[in-house]
C-alpha cells in the first residue's frame, strides 16, 4: 500500500488518539509536578458592637492573583510521588529500619493509603478477573446447549448485571445485603445471630466486593464467549464425536483451545476495567475496610476548599503504570505469536 493512501486511512485514528489519549496523559503527567500553593495568611481586625479583636485568615486577593500567575500551582517535581500520601520512599526507609521482623515491616507498609488501596486493587484484579473469564465460559457453553426457544430468555436474564448502571447495581446489593435488607436479614436468620453483618467486617467486606465484581462482569465475558462458540468449527467436534470424545472432552481439546484467543481479549479488558474499580466501593460505603487508587484520586478531588489536583494526578500517573506493568506480559506473548513465522 503506498505511504499516501496508509496515512489517509490512518490519520483520523491517529488524530482522535492523540486528542484524547496522549494529550490528557501528558496534561496529567505535567499537573503532577506541581502542588498547591501555600495559603497567604494575613491578620485582619474584626470590629463589633462589643469591640474589636483580631484573626487571621486567608488572603482571597492575594491567592487569586498567585493561582493566576501560575495557574498550574507550585513547582514540587517527583516530591508528590514520594510523599508519604504515595510511594512513602522516606516512610518505608523508616519502618524497615526501625521493625523487627518482616511481619511488622508488611503490616505497617499496608496501612500506608497508597500501599492499602494498591493492595486491595490488586486482590480484586487477579482475584475477579479469571472467576469472570471462568463463569463467563461455563454461561456460555451452558446456554449454548439448550433448546433454542429457551435461548432468549435466558441471554437476557443473563444480561442484566451488565445492563444496570455498576453504581446503581452496587447499592442495590448493599442495601439487600444491609442488616434490614432480604440477603442480611435471611443470614441473621439462619445464623441466629441479630447482629451479623457482611459489611461489619473488612474480610466479608472484600469478599462482597469480589462477589459483586464477578456478577457484574461475567456477562461481558458471556457475550464474547457465546458469540465465539458460534464459529467453533461443526466439522472439528463432529470429529472428535466419531473418535468416541465425550462432551467434556469436546470441550477440553477443541473449543477451549480455539476459543483461546478471546480469552486473552477478555482478560485484558477485564485486567484494565478492574484496575480501576471505584463504583463499588462508593455504593458499599466501604472506604474504611476497602479503598482502590481511583478511590484515592476522587477523595483528593472532592476536597471543597482545596481540591489536591497533583496527589490526584501522582495516583493516576501510578495507576496507568500500573496498568500497563499488568498487561506488558499478555502483549508480549501476542507480539510473539504474531511475529513467529510458520514452520
Amino acid at each position: 500500500m503506498p505511504h499516501k493512501t496508509f496515512l489517509a486511512f490512518i490519520w483520523p485514528s491517529l488524530f482522535a488518539m492523540i486528542l484524547f489519549i496522549a494529550i490528557p496523559i501528558v496534561s496529567v503527567g505535567f499537573q503532577s509536578l506541581y502542588v498547591e500553593h501555600e495559603q497567604i495568611m494575613i491578620e485582619a481586625e474584626n470590629c463589633g458592637p462589643f469591640g474589636c479583636n483580631s484573626e487571621v485568615r486567608v488572603d482571597r486577593e492575594a491567592m487569586e492573583q498567585l493561582r493566576e500567575e501560575q495557574p498550574a500551582g507550585r513547582f514540587h517535581g517527583l516530591g508528590t510521588y514520594t510523599n508519604p500520601s504515595h510511594l512513602a520512599i522516606d516512610d518505608i526507609r523508616e519502618i524497615v529500619a526501625t521493625s523487627e521482623n518482616f511481619g511488622e515491616i508488611r503490616n505497617r507498609i499496608m496501612n500506608l493509603p497508597f500501599y492499602k488501596a494498591l493492595i486491595f486493587t490488586l486482590a480484586y484484579t487477579f482475584i475477579v478477573t479469571p472467576l469472570v473469564i471462568v463463569l463467563g465460559f461455563i454461561i456460555a457453553v451452558v446456554v449454548n446447549s439448550i433448546p433454542n426457544v429457551l435461548k432468549g430468555p435466558v441471554i437476557f436474564f443473563s444480561l442484566l448485571p451488565m445492563i444496570v448502571t455498576p453504581l446503581v447495581g452496587s447499592l442495590v446489593l448493599f442495601w439487600m445485603i444491609n442488616s434490614r435488607g432480604i440477603l442480611g436479614a435471611a443470614l441473621q436468620s439462619i445464623f441466629g445471630d441479630p447482629t451479623l453483618s457482611l459489611t461489619a467486617s473488612p474480610a466479608l467486606t472484600w469478599v462482597t466486593l469480589f462477589v459483586y465484581g464477578v456478577w457484574h462482569s461475567a456477562p461481558f465475558a458471556f457475550v464474547v464467549f457465546y458469540a465465539g462458540l458460534q464459529t467453533v468449527p461443526r466439522d472439528t467436534l463432529e470429529s472428535a464425536m466419531v473418535d468416541g470424545a465425550n462432551r467434556l472432552e469436546r470441550i477440553r481439546f477443541v473449543v477451549i483451545p480455539y476459543l483461546l484467543p478471546l480469552a486473552t481479549f477478555i482478560g485484558l479488558m477485564q485486567l484494565m476495567d478492574n484496575f480501576r474499580i471505584f463504583e463499588p466501593i462508593i455504593g458499599f460505603s466501604a472506604a474504611a475496610s476497602a479503598t482502590s487508587l481511583s478511590y484515592l484520586i476522587y477523595n483528593d478531588l472532592r476536597l471543597s476548599d482545596t481540591p489536591l489536583f497533583g496527589s490526584a494526578a501522582a495516583t493516576s500517573m501510578l495507576t496507568i503504570v500500573g496498568v500497563l506493568i499488568l498487561l506488558t506480559p499478555v502483549l508480549r506473548r501476542n507480539w510473539r505469536e504474531f511475529n513467529r513465522k510458520p514452520s
